[in-house]
């Protein structure tokens, strides 16, 4: 499977091309939230991205009122809102939760995920969409310390997804990292395929 992940378009008409334009390769695209600047062209760009003929899994960031997006993405049949859920593609599940980004551990995350857990189907390959990124690693380095989620980095200790998507951190765009069988990566606004 070859998967569009893209993270922090922010609005960006630009961006928003390049990734129409990767998404032509791609079987489905995951966005890793902030797709808008503060709910700015929030519609325009999921209009826009519609065009590709794609599922879209999306997730908030802490530029989105996560209400305010689910509600708008209920608009369109090609997105998946995957904020404290998961779905299901074939033997992959994807696991997201939208977050502000900030926080050094996220207690419902860690709730809502003992609860997922459970669900896994077995064999199923899992891939985890977070806004924020896993503390401890490359993806969360900025201004000489990690800024990232500690709640991330321990469920993917335990569960291994095969890949962890993230953004946020603006400075770590591009980056990726090996971690135990996960890898790690913060795709960026101009997005990257990912085949698994």
């Amino acid at each position: 499977m070859k998967i569009l992940a893209f993270t922090d378009l922010h609005g960006d008409k630009k961006a928003t091309e390049e990734v129409l334009e990767k998404a032509k390769e791609a079987d489905i695209m995951v966005c890793a939230g902030d797709i808008s600047d503060w709910g700015k062209h929030e519609r325009a760009i999921l209009k826009e991205l519609e065009k590709a003929g794609k599922p879209l899994l999306l997730i908030p960031g802490n530029h989105e009122l996560k209400e305010e997006l689910a509600e708008t993405a209920r608009e369109f049949s090609y997105i998946i809102y995957l904020h404290k859920g998961s779905y299901q593609f074939g033997e992959y599940i994807f696991f997201g939760y939208g977050n502000e980004g900030f926080a050094l551990e996220e207690k419902e995350f860690e709730s809502i995920a003992k609860q997922f857990k459970k669900t896994i189907p077995k064999g199923a390959k899992v891939i985890l969409v977070t806004h924020g990124p896993p503390h401890g690693t490359e993806l969360d380095y900025i201004h000489n310390r990690h800024v990232g989620c500690k709640s991330i980095t321990k469920f993917i200790q335990e569960t291994q997804p095969i890949l962890s998507i993230s953004g946020h951190i603006h400075e770590s765009s591009g980056l990726k990292q090996v971690f135990g069988k996960t890898l790690m990566i913060n795709p960026g606004p101009e997005g990257k395929i990912l085949l698994v």
